[in-house]
């Protein structure tokens, strides 16, 4: 068998995109021969693939794209198992082409969108970095002016739609939604399943115990129209300026919010925790 030397593990690190340890083991396996360790190593890259895809990813990033008419626009979700591989050059590469894709197709269907060329793609990602790399989710919004805000880290995305305005503003709201996180546009648009479980919440509370009806529905009233002047988006103080409500700025410019989506990386994804050593343990294992 020849001698398998790192100018070898190299070339096929080059060809492949892959890790120093598996090019070395498809060249011991194929006995150096470099073309049947790539015939090699894409037949089992399905298969490492697929075993990755059981593994947790809630880490990664959160990338918008808007018209230039601000007609429309995308957020994308793209998930990792760790932070270290979301900043990845090869990871943001993807995570940009998956939301070039979407625009180009007004595609919202991550289904859909991921299939042939990306499909690829991610399956040659997941086998260079090693983690198993997952497509989440698609937002969509029309509008008269759609604007987007990515928080620097790239972890908390807002894209928003308004009846009017410029940019500027789309931008400037969007901004304060990813910083504020609001449940809706309006109080009005609170569910009676929310406001009813919020007065349950100020019922419990010890304050209230021993207080006849009529005040503690007096304080509750109080405390329901606080909560629902937080949690509406046009009654907040703006973040760039706390003396202007967002409905302040809405109303210079004789526009109103149609909808928004605020997107936060791995949220509503349950992850599993191991310790550390088991961890290594399990990895000593595979």
């Amino acid at each position: 068998m020849a001698a398998i030397t790192a100018s070898m593990v190299k070339e096929l690190r080059e060809r492949t995109s892959l890790g120093m340890m598996d090019c070395k083991k498809a060249l011991v396996a194929s006995e150096g021969d470099i073309d049947q360790a790539i015939e090699d190593l894409r037949k089992s890259s399905g298969l490492k693939a697929a075993k990755k895809a059981g593994r947790t990813a809630a880490e990664g990033v959160v990338l918008a794209k808007v018209a230039d008419d601000h007609s429309f626009g995308v957020l994308v979700e793209v998930n990792s198992e760790t932070d270290f591989a979301a900043r990845d050059e090869g990871f943001l590469a993807f995570a940009a082409k998956v939301t070039d894709a979407a625009f180009a197709a007004k595609q919202d269907d991550m289904a859909v969108l991921m299939q042939g060329e990306l499909s690829d793609a991610r399956e040659a990602l997941v086998q260079k970095i090693g983690e198993n790399i997952t497509p989440r989710r698609i937002v969509m919004l029309e509008g008269a002016n759609v604007g987007a805000y990515v928080h620097s880290n790239s972890k908390i995305a807002t894209l928003i739609a308004l009846t009017d305005g410029d940019s500027e503003l789309a931008k400037d709201i969007s901004m304060h939604v990813t910083a504020t996180n609001p449940r809706v546009i309006s109080r009005d648009d609170m569910t009676a399943e929310e406001v009813d479980k919020e007065k349950e919440i100020i019922k419990a509370q010890p304050d209230m115990a021993g207080k006849p009806d009529a005040i503690v529905d007096k304080m509750m009233m109080g405390r329901i129209n606080k909560f629902l002047a937080e949690n509406s988006l046009t009654e907040q103080p703006f973040v760039k300026n706390p003396d202007q409500k967002i409905s302040d700025l809405l109303a210079a410019a004789n526009a109103s919010i149609t909808a928004f989506h605020r997107i936060e990386v791995g949220e509503g994804i349950e992850v599993e925790v191991v310790d550390f050593a088991t961890e290594v343990a399990q990895q000593l294992k595979g």
